[in-house]
């Protein structure tokens, strides 16, 4: 006891017992979600008492939760405990599996209990001034200890299990694991799969009062069978859907109810029936940008970090301009940008990473982006490029066999060389840029892909990329060669053997599933002194909307709904007059009176894209928008955009005649990139 100024004694506040693991301490809190669900707490005042037992046993942990507030009545007999036990276990997986981002931040004692009362404290907190706050979307929203640190997402711990539910044969000694219902308690011993996933960054902002309420209630969400329902009616812990179910167009959750939050992810705005559904393997509905920001757990680019890179590029005289994209908030989203420019700023090095899916002969415009905005990066940086293209990946997802002639991979390396071509044409140095093919570079990666293949688990690899049972084994074990070109030693000759240098991946954001995997093993793969810890940065363009609607993105496979890399000055005229989806008005005197719709307007939208002038641009949106002016219908927006589509893929087309096979090998060639 310590004396107070008056005198009187004053009790010492308790020490923080050791932290678990950034993984143990993720599971402790999915854990205490599934426990909450289940039972019918709250998460908070139910508490989470840990033990450090992976002192000794790595990768474990024993958890103490309070059930005295259940809502489960009566409470289930002994004999039903091992249900319970099944659904707990059941549910702290699949909450786990959404692969949601996990948020850390602080809030003011005062600012917490009065928008969220009591329940978001443990009944042993000591309630700080300022708390610390964890939210894992769907499954918990909770005070944390101050020198907890936590993984990156829900899945980075992978598969959680609960050890020792039944006492040793012949020790009187009782289970580590058990419900103890005079005592009130529940105790689970557990394991975690990936016990040194590394800790996420202190990001993240609070869930809306609405998802707050969801989490924080103390009702039972989930259906035990055995329980509460016949065994045979599914496995334990299932939450049962009838055909009329709705889908979460986050986490692919099952809700009974369209206004229902997700019982996985929690989301309450996430609507059903797929309308939006954003996976490195397609893309569907209407895309809230805001939205996957928040889903994926990545930053938004904001004006400073814009203003810091325009000082870095344009302030360095080797560009005249910071590139449209940027300024109009196309390239929206980052993950550790900041660190990029800090490297750039203390003259350190760094290079880019981009790639090709080649599927199909001819290129259209939707896969000219990302190459275009990284010709300026690479300009603008005076940085080292790597370009994979992945004709691997595109024969394990579209090949093809036939009896008599084999099958078609060899299709797919043919499909690289004439891809490589239109790439090459977007204008990038080749002293700096080495283009390589999967089939054929993949020898001199294969060490950092094995390195992968172990720190993955495959838990981990169906939550995040939604492999099913009818996968080949190929797709399964390809998203460890998209990972490991953001390792400059995959890159021995090219990089001179240093397997130091960050990267920096401009992408959609749909790649970024591939990547946040890759954050959390990154560690593992790298030296110590990585300046980035192994964890590609990131930026990430929205999509380019199709000619039918501005939804999704563009595909190859409809020729209409895209312009074509080999079209010619009258198939683009044809296809904007045709299928431009148009955001006027029925009538010339509604669009007069009320203007175009721009936020559906197809011609308009890629007047965002490709019209350099923003004065321009500005003008077309006034004019457009409010009826007036020489753009004030979608035929005069339209000739404008055809003009400018035109000049581009003609441009385009004179610059990639010039390109040789024999070329395309020199940029091919394993050699010394110069930097």
């Amino acid at each position: 006891m310590a004396e107070g100024a008056d005198g009187a004694k004053v009790k010492k506040p308790r020490p923080l017992p050791p932290p678990p693991p950034p993984a143990i301490a993720t599971a402790s809190l999915l854990i205490r979600g599934a426990a909450a669900r289940v039972l019918g707490l709250q998460c908070g005042p139910a508490g989470g008492e840990m033990q450090p037992i992976w002192v000794t046993e790595p990768g474990c942990s024993k958890v103490t939760i309070s059930i005295e507030g259940s809502s489960r009545t009566p409470f289930p007999k002994e004999e039903l405990h091992a249900h319970i036990l099944d659904a707990l276990e059941e549910e702290t997986n699949r909450l786990g599996s959404a692969g949601t981002a996990v948020s850390v931040f602080e809030l003011s004692r005062s600012e917490a209990e009065a928008k969220f009362g009591d329940a978001i404290y443990d009944s042993k907190s000591q309630k700080p001034d300022d708390l610390r706050m964890a939210y894992l979307p769907g499954a918990a929203f909770a005070e944390i200890p101050g020198n907890w640190t936590l993984c990156e997402s829900t899945a980075s711990c992978g598969r959680v299990s609960f050890l020792q539910r039944e006492p040793e044969q012949g020790s009187k000694k009782k289970p580590d694991t058990m419900i103890m219902a005079k005592k009130k308690q529940l105790i689970i011993k557990f394991s975690v799969e990936t016990g040194d996933a590394a800790a996420g960054k202190e990001a993240g902002a609070a869930p809306s009062d609405q998802i707050a309420k969801e989490l924080l209630d103390s009702s039972v969400r989930v259906k035990v069978a055995g329980v509460d329902t016949p065994k045979a009616a599914g496995a334990a812990g299932e939450v049962k859907a009838d055909k009329d179910a709705f889908i979460c167009s986050v986490c692919k959750g099952t809700k009974l109810l369209l206004e229902d939050p997700c019982p996985l992810c929690g989301d309450a705005d996430a609507v059903g029936n797929g309308e939006m559904v954003v996976d490195p393997w397609s893309v569907e509905g209407k895309i809230d940008y805001d939205k996957l920001i928040r889903d994926f757990g990545s930053t938004k680019i904001s004006p400073e970090l814009v203003k810091r890179m325009e000082k870095l590029t344009v302030g360095s005289g080797r560009v005249t301009v910071l590139h449209r994209w940027l300024r109009r908030q196309i390239f929206f989203s980052h993950r550790d940008l900041d660190a990029i420019c800090k490297l750039k700023e203390e003259g350190k090095p760094f290079y880019l990473y981009t790639g090709r899916g080649p599927n199909s002969l001819a290129m259209h415009l939707g896969h000219l982006l990302p190459f275009m905005f990284t010709q300026w990066l690479q300009q603008a940086f005076d940085v080292p490029l790597v370009i994979q293209m992945t004709d691997d990946e595109k024969f394990l997802w579209k090949g093809e066999y036939d009896p008599e002639k084999g099958d078609n991979l060899d299709y797919f390396r043919y499909l690289t060389v004439e891809n490589a071509k239109d790439i090459i044409a977007c204008g990038f140095d080749k002293k700096k840029t080495f283009i390589f093919s999967d089939c054929e570079y993949v020898g001199h990666m294969y060490p950092n892909i094995v390195r992968t293949w172990k720190a993955i688990t495959y838990s981990t690899a169906k939550a995040a990329f939604g492999f099913k049972g009818e996968s080949n084994i190929g797709q399964s074990a390809y998203p460890a060669i998209q990972i490991v070109p953001s390792l400059s030693s995959s890159f021995k000759v090219p990089f001179n053997d240093d397997a130091r240098i960050p990267c920096l991946i401009p992408c959609a954001i749909d790649q970024d599933p591939f990547f946040r995997i890759n954050r959390d093993i990154g560690h593992k793969l790298v030296p110590k002194d990585h300046p980035l810890k192994g964890k590609p940065s990131l930026i990430h363009c929205k999509f380019f909307p199709p000619l039918q609607g501005a939804e999704g993105k563009m595909s190859s496979s409809n020729t209409n709904s895209a312009i074509f890399l080999t079209d010619s000055p009258e198939d683009i005229e044809r296809k904007i007059k045709d299928y431009a989806f148009s955001g006027g008005r029925q009538t010339a005197k509604e669009q007069r009176e009320k203007g175009a719709n721009l936020d559906i307007d197809v011609s308009f939208q890629w007047l965002n894209f490709f019209l350099e002038d923003d004065e321009e641009l500005a003008t077309i949106e006034k004019e457009y928008g409010t009826g007036t002016g020489k753009y004030w219908s979608t035929g005069e927006v339209k000739v404008r955009l055809i003009k400018v589509l035109q000049d581009l893929v003609k441009q385009h087309q004179e610059r990639r005649a010039k390109i040789t096979d024999e070329e395309v090998k020199e940029w091919m060639s394993v050699r010394r990139l110069e930097f």
